[in-house]
């Protein structure tokens, strides 16, 4: 559709206006409507802008064609249509006003010229001196629908508003604080109530002459509120309190007022909640009053649903306006000290609401206490320290909860709660399904973030780990870039975390086998076995970025493989002795130096070298193999395993003292053949040299790696684990490199 320009004068004029302009919106309209495109306006006005730039910014026929009254029926708009010109007119504004197109359209924001500047605020005064006279007038044509006044109350945004204040327009602000006075106390749709909270918000500048008579108005609206909100609380409260004075006519409700009052205090709320949002009402201590109304319900349980969450996102609008006037000026120390009293307190509300028997309350709750960790936890102390003192993290007790009720919420299938069965199968009906994953994905991001931020323990994450496999369609991408960004911060604790999970997961599966006996041949160890090599998968290509990860993973793995076989002295295998074949997911991660060191480190717990060719320590076989792959490696593993001196667990001293930078003779002494000669230098992973070739790729190998292990630095634990040091590399980046899921492919 491209709408040629035509000469305007050349057409008659009927009632003031062109009748061509009237024909061509019509046509758009028309257009935008009946297409099969998508219903976002602003891009069909972005594409038809330097075509039709004069159709389009002719914003007095577009508000005539809405303020007119039509004697011939046909002329008159219908309501779809009259909603597709108001966001016709909300988009032209905004593009005429900003200069640039809309998201998604051209790469970087547009430089604007001189000459396309100058257009611009002749624009913007357009709009202003159009739409200050014309804007309260279609605020009251269209007073009763939300979706029209949620766009018209948009344009205010774009008014240069320095003009009320010239003589003949500033008996319009009275009009547009009037009629906007009259939506709020008419309208409970939130989009309407922000839209009205915004519009405040703009007119209430300090800077602009206008503020003391819309900050004014603004105080008369919120304290007629305020006013009837506590008259209907205490008439509320006191009927709940009393229930012998009520009559039972609420049968299965509990003792709560009628639905008359129960509307109004609902209402009430969401728009002061609305309000609160965007303006500080802390004059009118409203965190006092939510605080009492959240209490009274955790006692009695008898609020509806429409009451208690305005009253939690209030309460909590209430806490952040508090915490940034404090920010703004300084406070006394009693005034802190009952802030944070308040903070612990909302807090423990927001977890007490995770039992509650409505669902929405307890994802209300849980995202509401998400967001609020995460600002009361990173108060800024750079000033005076005062906000330091309210800085607040979650207790052990706060954090179990949260992390139960991401596993009943998010990974446990709804259909198997029989108290959610009634509300699944409304959302079912009327096909939310998409908006209950939505929900769901937002949980699960709140949560994540606030491991990411270190607000809770890392460990948490090996929780939400287990289900990477089972839930990847639904949440796989936020449970990788949980664990890429976990592993940017610190790459140790996030090794730990994985390797938690895979143990976690294999200490389940031992519990369910018979006689506690491992069988990896079943399917949840293969399932085990299959989320390590997705993890694996995660550390991409790059093996010395990852090296001291792997090398974490490798060492808390081989140590829980042999925990509690001290003192068995081979006389029966470790009981965690299967997860090498786990662990050996890992091992293709590993730098040829590093395999060995680390196959070095798993003969420490080896008691007898005999043992491990037995047919029941296969999985030990395994994992050597997977560490020494090469056939001239595994002979050279061999000959080592013939002359390593036997390692008993239980006898081994604890401690080893080593001269400084040289190692301690061995018991055994060493042969003179060229095939078995090993000898361990300062650094344990090189070995003698086994031919002139074999000599100079493996000393390339070790310069090009620096050894991430000495035998200084190996030290027995509790007479069975040795502690890895890790040493930086300082040569290498800091950041890690984390592969998508078609590098599984």
């Amino acid at each position: 559709l491209i709408v040629q320009e035509i000469d305007m004068e050349a057409f008659s004029k009927r009632n003031g206006k062109l009748e061509t302009i009237a024909s061509q919106l019509k046509t758009l309209i028309i257009f935008f409507l009946e297409s099969e495109l998508h219903n976002h306006v602003t891009y069909l006005v972005d594409s038809l802008w330097d075509w039709s730039t004069n159709l389009l910014k002719d914003w007095e026929g577009m508000t005539a064609l809405l303020l007119e009254n039509a004697d011939n029926q046909k002329e008159v708009l219908s309501d779809a249509q009259e909603s597709a010109l108001t966001e016709i007119i909300i988009a032209t504004v905004r593009e005429a006003a900003e200069g640039h197109p809309p998201v998604g359209r051209g790469g970087a924001k547009k430089i604007l010229s001189t000459k396309e500047k100058k257009i611009q605020v002749e624009d913007s005064i357009q709009i202003t001196e159009h739409f200050i006279v014309v804007l309260p007038q279609l605020l009251a044509k269209y007073s009763e629908d939300a979706e029209k006044l949620t766009n018209l109350l948009q344009i205010p945004q774009y008014f240069y508003l320095d003009l009320y204040s010239t003589g003949p327009l500033e008996k319009h602000l009275d009009a547009l604080l009037r009629e906007v006075k009259a939506i709020v106390m008419d309208h409970t749709d939130m989009d309407v109530l922000e839209a009205c909270s915004r519009l405040y918000y703009i007119l209430c500048n300090e800077e602009l002459p206008i503020y003391n008579k819309a900050a004014l108005a603004r105080t008369e609206l919120v304290d007629e509120l305020v006013d009837q909100l506590n008259q209907l609380l205490g008439s509320f409260l006191s009927e709940c309190s009393h229930p012998s004075t009520k009559s039972s006519t609420s049968q299965g409700e509990g003792p709560c007022a009628d639905e008359e009052g129960i509307h109004c205090i609902y209402s009430t709320l969401r728009r002061i909640t609305a309000f609160h949002n965007a303006h500080d009402l802390s004059k009118w201590n409203l965190y006092d009053k939510m605080s009492e109304l959240l209490v009274f319900e955790m006692e009695h349980s008898c609020l509806p649903v429409q009451i208690i969450l305005p009253a939690l996102q209030c309460a909590y609008f209430a806490l952040l306006w508090q915490l940034a006037s404090v920010g703004k000026k300084p406070s006394s120390k009693e005034n802190l000290f009952v802030l944070k009293t308040h903070l612990r307190h909302y807090c423990h509300i927001c977890s007490c609401y995770f039992s509650h028997n409505n669902r929405d309350v307890r994802e209300k709750a849980f995202m509401v206490l998400c967001d609020f960790l995460m600002i009361v936890s990173h108060q800024d102390t750079s000033d005076d320290g005062t906000l330091g003192l309210l800085e607040y993290f979650p207790s052990e007790t706060l954090q179990s909860k949260m992390l139960l009720f991401i596993q009943d919420h998010i990974f446990t299938e709804e259909e198997d709660k029989a108290k959610d069965l009634a509300e699944e199968e409304d959302r079912n009906k009327d096909g939310q399904k998409l908006d209950i994953l939505h929900m769901k994905r937002c949980l699960l991001a709140a949560y994540c973030k606030l491991i990411i931020h270190n607000v809770i323990e890392m460990t948490a994450a090996a929780e939400i780990y287990k289900h990477y496999m089972k839930s990847y369609n639904d949440f796989g991408d936020i449970i990788k870039e949980t664990l890429s960004r976990t592993r940017h911060n610190d790459k140790i604790q996030s090794a730990k975390t994985l390797i938690l999970c895979l143990q976690q997961l294999f200490q389940k599966h031992v519990e369910s086998q018979d006689g506690g006996s491992t069988d990896s041949s079943s399917a949840s160890f293969n399932h085990i076995k299959e989320l390590a090599r997705r993890f694996s998968l995660t550390f991409g290509w790059d093996q010395v970025k990852t090296r001291e990860s792997v090398a974490m993973i490798h060492k808390e793995g081989i140590e829980f493989a042999f925990q509690g076989a001290a003192g068995m002295e081979g006389k029966c295998l470790p009981p965690n002795l299967n997860f090498l074949m786990i662990l050996s997911e890992f091992s293709n991660k590993l730098l040829k130096p590093d395999k060995r060191l680390v196959y070095s480190y798993l003969l420490r717990y080896v008691p007898d070298p005999a043992l491990s060719r037995a047919d029941s320590w296969h999985s030990f076989g395994w994992y050597r193999t997977c560490l020494l792959a090469s056939e001239e490696e595994g002979s050279s593993a061999a000959s080592s395993l013939n002359e390593w001196a036997p390692v008993s667990v239980a006898k081994t001293p604890l401690k080893r003292k080593l001269s400084e930078g040289s190692l301690h003779k061995s018991d055994h002494t060493e042969t003179t053949n060229r095939t078995s000669d090993i000898h361990y230098s300062a650094h344990l992973p090189s070995l003698a040299p086994r031919s002139r070739k074999r000599l100079k790729s493996h000393n390339s190998c070790l310069q090009e790696y620096p050894p991430l292990l000495t035998p200084a630095n190996l030290k027995r634990k509790n007479s069975c684990q040795v502690i890895i040091k890790v040493e930086e590399i300082p040569s290498e980046d800091a950041d890690v490199d984390v592969v998508g899921a078609d590098q599984e492919t």
